[in-house]
């Protein structure tokens, strides 16, 4: 018994350090980008190639991380698929012709470089990350 309750311990702190350990992803645009806020719906659309404009009306281009905790983070969180998946729905873009892929980087400074000079840039990264010349977009 005592085996167990320590065995049961250590699964919830594990998942409870896990869970603390997830990075806080926040969204960042161009200051070109009319929008203060985004929704979760425009976010899921614009990242997984379904739409180029927000709501509001500002034309977006997304920018993707190639990998990391962010990355996978914002993916299940805001698009709703695993970065094999956001893959294969840009590459079918690609190969019908009807599309191209976004830029993705290695790192989240990249990125936020990339997004503070591309008019319309729109990407993320960990709160955690120095985004200076670029605006956070709260998501509603």
């Amino acid at each position: 018994m005592k085996k167990l309750l320590s065995v049961s311990v250590l699964l919830i702190g594990s998942a409870l350090s896990s869970s603390n350990a997830r990075a806080q992803v926040i969204v960042i645009a161009n200051e070109s980008v009319a929008a203060s806020s985004v929704s979760m719906d425009d976010l899921r659309k614009v990242f997984s190639a379904g739409a180029s404009n927000l709501k509001e009306g500002s034309h977006v281009v997304p920018v993707l991380l190639k990998a990391g905790p962010t990355h996978v983070e914002f993916l299940s969180t805001y698009v709703g698929r695993s970065d094999a998946g956001l893959q294969v729905c840009w590459r079918g873009l690609v190969m019908t012709g009807q599309g191209t892929m976004p830029k993705s980087f290695d790192s989240e400074v990249e990125v936020v470089q990339y997004v503070a000079r591309k008019a319309g840039a729109i990407g993320y990264i960990s709160e955690k990350t120095p985004h200076e010349g670029v605006k956070v977009l709260a998501i509603r």
